[in-house]
């Protein structure tokens, strides 16, 4: 018997030796392969991808913050690029930042205003970097005009949400404004296109290209065109923009088409209107404002927008993204919002870039 129990304990001995000895096994770090809406609190979401990077561009306080990433999912590194002047015509307001990159440097359009509420002193100026880093210093190239008589600067008129297409060799810039200077912010704002001399220059008149006149972008207490955008697909040239009131459930988005791109873009007719193309639903609420950029591998198009975060009217906002694909005729489908919550596929190539990173 006492030889049993000898033979017992030294085989659990050796046994707890023996695992003593043995490497330690550790587990794989695990990459999430999954995101879910919302990504982060903010509004106007504008996101560009330069170099390997996406770029994140926002207001905060009045200042302008950009952010660099290798993900679209996540922030990168963070810093403050501009704050607003003590005094002047840009000194509070500061609305929806959008940043481009054009030979060598990149710009800044914001809107900004002197005070408000109420908004009435809102215009639109451009900031440009030092050099091609995103992160150097940027000088102020002040306001650009958006009235009617460019010879006298002191004709300007209200505008926010300024965006630039480069077409056929041409830079145009387009924006949201009212048809002239008014006392009250309760003004319907219309779609404006200009040729521009250079990146912070106007070069002639504006146009209006899209009022507020469809069933789908009137009907609540203020009719609006906002937040215009561009979107390319092969040839073809999209604006999409954000109709009705942007702090309610009804915001959503519209599109104009240029339906002849090697025609004039300064003509009005020759772009089409369309709409809805992307609303709320009774789990999203009004959605609006949105930026394109493709995925890590090239792969997918993106769409980066804000919704409300509940159905009460104000401008409490999240920033959300999704996939979309394309119809046979060549427009988007954007599809409808994906719920809070419910898991996506993270952006094809992203989890690869983590991958190799933690290895």
């Amino acid at each position: 018997m006492m030889r049993k129990k000898l033979l017992i304990i030294l085989f659990f001995e050796l046994a707890f030796f023996t695992g003593c000895n043995e490497s330690p096994v550790f587990a794989e770090p695990q990459v999430k392969t999954t995101f879910t809406n919302p990504v982060w609190d903010g509004a106007d979401p504008w996101m560009t991808r330069h170099g390997g990077h996406y770029i994140y561009c926002y207001s905060v306080n009045n200042t302008i913050v950009v952010s660099r990433s290798k993900y679209m999912t996540r922030w990168g590194k963070l810093k403050t690029i501009w704050r607003a002047p003590s005094s002047g015509w840009n000194s509070n307001c500061v609305w929806a930042p959008e940043i481009h990159f054009f030979d060598g440097h990149w710009y800044v359009y914001y809107a900004a205003g002197v005070s408000g509420p109420p908004f009435i002193h809102q215009r639109t100026g451009v900031l440009r970097s030092a050099t091609d880093d995103v992160f150097s210093d940027y000088e102020d190239m002040g306001m650009l005009y958006t009235g009617d008589n460019p010879d006298n600067s002191g004709s300007n008129i209200w505008a926010i949400d300024m965006t630039v297409l480069e077409h056929q060799g041409k830079l145009y810039a387009i924006w949201s404004g009212w048809e002239k200077q008014m006392d009250t912010d309760a003004t319907s704002q219309n779609l404006y296109i200009s040729e521009m001399k250079n990146p912070y220059t106007m070069k002639g008149k504006r146009v209006l290209l899209s009022s507020p006149e469809e069933s789908w972008e009137t009907g609540g207490p203020l009719n609006l065109n906002e937040g215009p955008e561009i979107l390319k697909h092969g040839n073809q040239i999209f604006i999409v923009y954000s109709c009705r009131e942007s702090w309610l459930v009804d915001y959503r988005l519209g599109m104009l088409q240029l339906m002849n791109p090697d025609g004039n873009v300064l003509d009005p007719s020759n772009w089409k209107k369309k709409g809805p193309v992307f609303h709320g639903t009774s789990k999203v609420y009004g959605v609006g404002h949105c930026s394109f950029v493709k995925s890590p591998d090239g792969t997918e198009d993106w769409i980066v927008y804000h919704s409300k975060k509940s159905s009460s009217p104000g401008w409490d906002r999240d920033v959300r993204m999704q996939s979309f694909t394309w119809n046979v005729d060549g427009t988007p489908h954007f599809g409808v919002p994906v719920p809070t919550g419910k898991e996506i596929s993270r952006p094809s190539g992203e989890v690869a870039i983590e991958q190799a990173e933690t290895k």
